[in-house]
């Protein structure tokens, strides 16, 4: 009798989550789930702090490594109104992501930013990445069916994103709304090898031409 040859099981396509409880951000460890969106309220001390630091400041870009610790104020924060509230917020992501991965060490980044960091469509060479936007345009995505992975990187030849293919859909194109929490996968997560999600950078302009971008790496 002639044996069978093996069933092969394909893996669901990425998707996205998107929820207003913290719980669900564990849905990233399901192996098609390569993006959650927690959406959120925020203090509005938070929102006041955000307006008075992206209206007085023109640069800021602060690199931490956390192990274990809270993030303290920077001292070139600590005047402004509700430094302390933005802290807090900060330290409550920091424990959310700790608890998610028992991750030992953070890094830690903030930058202002008033033009587009990574302006074309790409995946993260790391196994996660939680990003939040505190005022101004939030971090675009695309879902999977409206990305043309072959066009990533090298594939699109130079060519700008609107123009190299990559988009299959311009109508699909996600933005993250501003203070809400975006848990990434990339492609160093064990499995999701061409599987990370697909983002980019906004131009900021118009009534927001400046971002606050916090992100927290598993180190």
């Amino acid at each position: 009798m002639a044996s069978l040859a093996p069933i092969a099981f394909a893996t669901p396509e990425p998707r996205t989550i998107v929820s207003r409880d913290p719980a669900d951000l564990a849905w990233i460890y399901e192996p098609e789930v390569n993006l959650c969106i927690l959406e959120r309220d925020i203090d509005p001390a938070v929102q006041r702090f955000t307006n008075t630091l992206l209206t007085q400041r023109e640069a800021l870009e602060i690199e931490q490594a956390i192990q274990g610790e809270r993030l303290r104020i920077p001292e070139t924060l600590k005047p402004l109104p509700h430094s302390a509230a933005w802290a807090d917020d900060v330290n409550y992501l920091l424990d959310l992501f700790r608890d998610l991965f028992a991750a030992g060490r953070i890094g830690f980044r903030t930058h202002i930013l008033d033009k587009a960091m990574c302006p074309r469509f790409h995946v993260d060479r790391v196994p996660v990445r939680l990003i939040c936007t505190y005022g101004g345009c939030g971090t675009e995505w695309l879902p999977e069916y409206a990305v043309d992975r072959g066009k990533l990187g090298p594939g699109a030849c130079g060519l700008p994103d609107e123009t190299s293919g990559i988009i299959r859909d311009p109508a699909a194109i996600q933005r993250l709304p501003a203070y809400a929490v975006g848990l990434l996968k990339g492609e160093k997560w064990e499995g999701n090898e061409g599987r990370g999600a697909v983002h980019r950078s906004p131009k900021p302009g118009g009534d927001r031409p400046k971002r606050l971008l916090m992100t927290l790496d598993w180190l």
